[in-house]
């Protein structure tokens, strides 16, 4: 992508969510000159990064209007009023083609929104379009048979990540102030650190999921991405919230969520797990940008400790629920229509095909003793510092890395490891900007807290993120 001389309109499509919801409430700028210059950044660069691949200019105009409209007649209006906002082509949008990255959905048209695209509509949010993902986004690298590949902002050619890796890369080019995902094994958290952007995985039913075919099941989070931490807080607290109809979902009130972020970390208690207490191989450029994050936290007033949470079976807890979801989803049309389903998404459901009681009876009983583990943890540490990928942006050519290090990757979850292991505890885990290798690649910093502690991680993230500035580094496009 050639650069391009940044103009005034350019500058407001990079400012925090947080500042421009402030700036349409005073009426400083109205919801359709932001929507317009949105747009305009969207025709200009989209061509090229492919993360935004359903638009609708002329609906999200008339949605900016209404919005402009309802302010200018002093109505009540929400939090994220006026905002831009595009969705998880993987989350069901009512009256837009919502496709799952497969062929067997390229038209398909949802009815109905789901859950959480419905509370960004009801908090003022301005629907743009979808974001790119993998097939049924399954793995972290984006790409799929209807709308290819998405290019990473930072360095055309490489991975955005995934499964939100739309979502990031919209976010990291100025696209859009907000976008949300999902993540079972990495799929918020990953594209946020290739991106340079904030993903964060919530707490399992902090965000409720409706409708979902496996209500209870906890492995599988939806959640809001951005390009500052307030920008998630923000996001957050209007996702989160208790639904009847989920339930797993927590009761708790997220308005909190929004309230202003500490910068001070003084007393804090913090666990540095670099490569997880030796469970994981990670790329010595990865190790190297994320090793002055110790300094960061102990300028900040906390005591920084290496120390790692006992995580015997997580491996296993992870590996066979998430085959049991993959049979229960997607195993009748891996059979029905093997042609149809990516290689990598049929030899998840056969795996979960061939699991018998007693494997998931083992799978669960593994996941109680884990929680136990990880509980008593972080009775002596607060947070759990450890990195969010175990590898750079590997080139779009590439399925997954097939070797970190020198050392084999067996199968597409592998690599992603830094990321799985962190989802079979039920922790909420945030993907902060963590630094960028000599030549200019991001790299995430993952802040991992005890289940239900989604507000700890959120101030961690903030109080670093403002100590280093490392997310206002923007690609230049």
């Amino acid at each position: 992508m050639s650069a391009v001389t940044t103009t005034a309109t350019d500058d407001l499509c990079l400012r925090p969510a947080t500042e421009l919801a402030a700036m349409l409430r005073a009426r400083e700028i109205s919801a359709r000159e932001l929507l317009d210059a949105h747009l305009a950044r969207i025709d200009r660069l989209n061509p090229a990064l492919n993360a935004v691949v359903t638009l609708d200019a002329d609906g999200a105009r008339a949605a900016a209007d209404a919005a402009d409209a309802a302010l200018a007649a002093g109505e009540e209006v929400g939090p994220l009023h006026g905002l831009p906002v595009a969705h998880k082509d993987t989350h069901a949008t009512g009256g837009m083609r919502t496709t799952w990255g497969s062929p067997l959905h390229a038209d398909t048209v949802p009815l109905r929104d789901e859950l959480v695209v419905a509370r960004l509509k009801a908090a003022g949010a301005i629907r743009v379009g979808k974001t790119n993902v993998p097939e049924f986004a399954a793995g972290s690298h984006t790409f799929n048979p209807i709308f290819g590949v998405t290019h990473n902002p930072y360095r055309h050619g490489l991975s955005a990540g995934g499964s939100s890796g739309g979502a990031a890369a919209a976010l990291a080019a100025g696209l859009v102030p907000l976008a949300e995902g999902s993540d079972m094994g990495g799929s918020l958290r990953n594209p946020a650190a290739f991106c340079n952007v904030v993903g964060l995985r919530p707490t399992p039913g902090r965000v409720p999921t409706w409708p979902a075919p496996i209500a209870w099941s906890q492995l599988s989070v939806q959640g809001p991405m951005g390009r500052t931490v307030a920008d998630v807080a923000l996001q957050l607290s209007v996702l989160a919230g208790p639904d009847r109809r989920v339930p797993i979902a927590l009761s708790d009130d997220p308005a909190g969520f929004a309230a202003p972020l500490p910068s001070s970390l003084a007393g804090l208690r913090v666990a540095w797990a670099p490569d997880l207490g030796g469970r994981v191989t990670v790329d010595p450029a990865v190790r190297a940008a994320l090793a002055p994050a110790v300094g960061v936290f102990e300028s900040l007033g906390a005591a920084v400790e290496e120390a790692c949470p006992e995580l015997d079976g997580a491996d296993e807890v992870f590996g066979t629920l998430r085959a049991w979801l993959f049979e229960a989803s997607f195993g009748e049309i891996s059979r029905r229509s093997p042609e149809k389903v990516k290689e990598s998404i049929r030899w998840n459901a056969e795996m979960g095909a061939k699991l018998t009681g007693p494997d998931l009876a083992r799978a669960e009983q593994l996941h109680t003793t884990l929680y136990e583990r990880v509980v008593a943890f972080f009775e002596r540490y607060d947070v759990l510092l450890a990195p969010t990928t175990q590898v750079l942006p590997f080139p779009v050519e590439m399925e997954y890395p097939t070797e970190i290090a020198g050392v084999p990757q067996e199968n597409y979850l592998e690599w992603m490891r830094s990321c799985t292991l962190v989802s079979a505890t039920g922790c909420p885990a945030l993907s902060v900007p963590g630094g960028f290798t000599d030549d200019g690649l991001p790299v995430g910093l993952q802040v991992i807290a005890e289940p239900r502690a989604d507000r700890t991680v959120l101030e961690v993230g903030h109080a670093f993120e403002q100590a280093t500035r490392f997310g206002e580094r923007r690609p230049a496009l």
